[in-house]
C-alpha cells in the first residue's frame, strides 16, 4: 500500500470517531462547566509594636549670619585708605578704613581753642572776680557800719550838751543830718552785699559755667565729627562686602563695609502656629545642605513670641555651628525639627495607613484568623515617614497589611508573603530550544 493510500485511510477513521463522539454527546452526555480558579492576593504584613516616636516638623529655611553689621559712615568724604579686603577676618573695634578729614581736624583745633579760653574765663570768674566783688561789698558794709556808729555817738553827745545848754541847737541838727546820711550809706552797703552774695555771685558763676559748657560741647562735636572719619568694626567676623575703592567718595548713610559673624549660622524658617507650639528652645534639629550628604545637627535658638503679620506664621531660628566656614550665608536648606515625643505607645508602619476619600478618615487593613482582610478605622497620633502612632482601632494582637492592601474589598482572601516567581517557561520557544532536522520532521509526519 502506498503512503497516500495509508494517509487517506487514517483520515477516514478519524472522521468516523469524531462523528460517533458527537452523536453520543447529543444523545445524553453533557460537558461539565469549568470552575474559575480563585485569585490569590499576596500582601506584606506587620505586627504593631510598642515604642517611642517623635514628631518630625519639616520646612524650608535660609541660612543667615549669627550677627551682621552694615557699616555706614556718618559723614560724606572721599575714602583715604582701606585696611581690609573682602574676606578679611576682623575683631571688634578694629580699624577698617579712614576718610579724608583735614577740614574736620582744623575745626577741631578751632573749637579746642575756644574751649580752653572758656575754661580760663570760668576759672577767673569763680576764683578771682566773684570773690573780689564779695570781699569789697563786705568791706563797704563795714565802713558804712563804722560811719553810722560814729555819727550816732556824735548825735548822742550833742544831745546831752544841748540839754545842758552848752551848744546851740544848730550843732545838734547838723549831727542828726550826718547820722541820717550814715544810716542811708549803711543800708545801701548792706543791700549791695546781699545782692552780691545771693544774685551776682551765682549768676556770674552760672554764666561762666554756661560759656564753658557751650565751648566744651562744640569741642566734643568737632572731635566726634573727626572720629567719624575712622571706620571701626562693631563686631568680630569676616568682611563680606566692600563697595568702594580708595579715592571714591563715601556717602553718609550708605553702607561702606559689611561684616558678618559666621562662626555660627541661623537657619530661619516659618511654621504654622500649631507646629510652633510643639517646639521648645534647645530642641534638636537637622538641616540638609545642598552639596553635603550627611544631615547637619542644629538646635532651636529662637521661637518668635508674635505671629508674622503678613503670613500669620511663627518665625523659628535654628542655630548651626560653623567653625570652619563650611556653610555659606544665604544658602537655602531643608530643616527637620524634633517636636513632641510619645513614649511606650503603639506603633505601626506608615505604609499601612489608608486615607479615606474625605482626606480626614484613616483606616488599616487587618487579617482575620480565616485569612480574610478587613478594614478597621483608626485614630492616629504622631506620624513620620516610617512610623505612625495608633491611639485607637488596632491592638498588639492584630496583623496589619503594609503592602498590597489598597483596593482590597472587605473579606478578600489574602496570603501573607511575596508572590511566587513564575518558573514555567516555554522551552520550545526559548532561544536555546533545539530544532529537529528537516528529515526527522518529514518522517514524523509520514508516521
Amino acid at each position: 500500500m502506498t503512503k497516500s493510500a495509508t494517509r487517506s485511510s487514517r483520515w477516514f477513521l478519524l472522521t468516523l470517531c469524531c462523528a460517533s463522539i458527537g452523536i453520543s454527546g447529543v444523545s445524553g452526555c453533557k460537558a461539565k462547566p469549568e470552575t474559575a480558579p480563585t485569585p490569590e492576593v499576596y500582601v506584606q504584613v506587620a505586627k504593631p509594636q510598642t515604642g517611642s516616636i517623635s514628631e518630625q516638623i519639616t520646612a524650608d529655611a535660609t541660612l543667615a549670619p549669627l550677627a551682621q553689621a552694615a557699616i555706614s559712615p556718618r559723614v560724606s568724604a572721599p575714602v583715604k585708605r582701606f585696611f581690609v579686603q573682602r574676606g578679611s577676618r576682623v575683631r571688634a573695634g578694629q580699624l577698617l578704613a579712614t576718610l579724608e578729614n583735614s577740614d574736620l581736624a582744623a575745626a577741631l583745633v578751632d573749637n579746642k581753642g575756644a574751649y580752653t579760653a572758656a575754661q580760663g574765663t570760668f576759672e577767673t570768674e569763680t576764683k578771682a572776680t566773684v570773690p573780689q566783688d564779695t570781699t569789697k561789698a563786705r568791706q563797704d558794709l563795714k565802713q558804712a557800719q563804722a560811719a553810722l556808729d560814729l555819727n550816732q555817738s556824735i548825735v548822742n553827745a550833742r544831745a546831752q550838751l544841748f540839754a545842758q545848754g552848752a551848744i546851740p541847737g544848730r550843732d545838734l541838727d547838723t549831727a542828726k543830718a550826718a547820722l541820717v546820711q550814715a544810716q542811708s550809706a549803711f543800708d545801701i552797703a548792706k543791700e549791695h552785699l546781699a545782692s552780691v552774695e545771693q544774685v551776682s555771685r551765682q549768676s556770674a558763676i552760672a554764666t561762666a559755667q554756661g560759656q564753658l559748657a557751650s565751648a566744651r560741647g562744640k569741642f566734643l562735636g568737632a572731635e566726634a565729627q573727626l572720629s567719624y572719619t575712622e571706620i571701626h568694626s562693631p563686631i568680630a567676623g569676616v568682611v563680606t562686602d566692600r563697595s568702594l575703592f580708595a579715592g571714591e567718595t563715601a556717602s553718609a548713610g550708605t553702607p561702606l563695609l559689611t561684616v558678618m559673624d559666621t562662626t555660627a549660622l541661623l537657619a530661619k524658617l516659618h511654621l504654622a502656629q500649631r507646629q510652633a507650639q510643639q517646639l521648645s528652645l534647645g530642641a534638636s534639629a537637622t538641616i540638609t545642605v545642598p552639596g553635603i550628604d550627611d544631615p547637619v545637627p542644629a538646635k532651636v535658638s529662637l521661637i518668635s513670641p508674635a505671629l508674622d503679620p503678613g503670613s500669620t506664621t511663627v518665625e523659628v531660628w535654628l542655630r548651626v555651628e560653623n567653625p570652619n566656614s563650611t556653610f555659606k550665608v544665604g544658602t537655602p536648606v531643608h530643616a527637620t525639627i524634633t517636636g513632641r515625643t510619645a513614649a511606650s505607645t503603639l506603633l505601626i508602619p506608615t505604609d499601612a495607613i489608608q486615607v479615606g476619600q474625605d482626606g480626614a478618615s484613616k483606616s488599616v487593613m487587618v487579617i482575620a484568623a480565616d485569612g480574610t482582610a478587613h478594614k478597621k478605622p483608626v485614630t492616629i497620633g504622631i506620624q513620620n515617614s516610617e512610623t505612625t502612632q495608633i491611639l485607637d482601632g488596632v491592638s498588639p494582637a492584630d496583623t496589619v497589611i503594609t503592602t498590597g492592601g489598597y483596593g482590597l474589598d472587605d473579606g478578600t482572601k489574602v496570603k501573607m508573603g511575596k508572590p511566587p516567581a513564575d518558573d514555567k517557561t516555554d522551552k520550545a520557544d526559548g532561544p536555546d530550544a533545539k530544532k529537529p532536522a528537516a528529515g526527522a520532521r518529514k518522517d514524523a509526519d509520514d508516521k
